[in-house]
């Protein structure tokens, strides 16, 4: 796994073959198929450790007072690693329905939720947990894919952070609009009551025995109505009215 792993990193994966592998590692080519099935299994089970690797030092990565940052800063280890391990990334997200590949795409997904709640509850996330989450893994796998297939000289180097900033603008609420400061601009009222609703729906579970399971669910339903409240709506299109007749127009008939 190692050597693979070594040729995948250096040298793509035309470099990973049978013959490569087995020299790098020492052991004659069946052995290969006797623990791994064949190339494509060793490839998997590589591709998969090196993302759970990555997983786990985001999970035990030191957090600051600013959950906004630590999203900000979460997102750019997680777009450094893709470049970093490119073939293994596009390995994991080309068949992301391979159960071990899913497996270990969650458990990512799952750090990253636990992100955006932090997020929630500071009070700054418009929008519910599981849709920011859905948002950002989203994006943030077509921006590493997008530029894994692009020539190093080639890549735009504000794809990432422009990307980045315009999901936490859409998802998350600037300080200033968390209350009524003085000088600050307050957000428009669904807003707030949705940013409000976020954050209560994101330590609801935090005093499990309080309510009942019938009144936490029924809570539950009313907090996510609240939220949705605030998402950004398109603007109403205008119907165009006709042309008013002039007096001339009407003489003329």
């Amino acid at each position: 796994m190692r050597a693979a792993a070594k040729l995948l990193a250096t040298g793509g994966r035309n470099a990973v073959t049978t013959r490569a592998v087995s020299a790098a590692a020492g052991v004659q080519p069946p052995t290969i198929y006797r623990h791994f099935g064949d190339m494509q299994g060793l490839l998997g089970v590589v591709a998969r450790e090196t993302l759970a690797v990555h997983v786990r030092e985001q999970a035990t990565r030191a957090l600051t007072n600013d959950p906004v940052e630590d999203l900000r800063r979460g997102w750019d280890l997680h777009i450094a690693y893709g470049l970093a391990n490119p073939d293994a990334f596009a390995l994991l997200y080309s068949a992301p329905s391979v159960a071990a590949y899913t497996s270990v795409i969650q458990e990512g997904v799952a750090v990253l939720q636990g992100l955006v709640a932090r997020v929630a509850e500071a009070g700054r996330l418009r929008v519910d947990v599981v849709h920011a989450t859905v948002l950002i893994h989203a994006a943030g796998t077509g921006v590493t894919l997008t530029l894994a297939a692009t020539a190093p000289k080639e890549r735009d180097p504000r794809l990432s952070e422009t990307m980045r900033e315009a999901i936490l603008t859409a998802i998350t609420v600037p300080v200033s609009a968390k209350g009524p400061h003085r000088g600050a601009a307050v957000a428009p009222a669904a807003e707030r009551v949705a940013v409000h609703a976020v954050a209560l729906r994101a330590v609801l579970t935090d005093a499990p025995s309080v309510l009942s399971p019938a009144e936490r669910q029924l809570l539950s339903d009313w907090l996510d109505r609240l939220a949705m409240a605030g998402r950004f709506r398109a603007p109403k299109r205008r119907t165009p009215r006709a042309p008013r007749r002039t007096r001339s127009a009407d003489r003329s008939r």
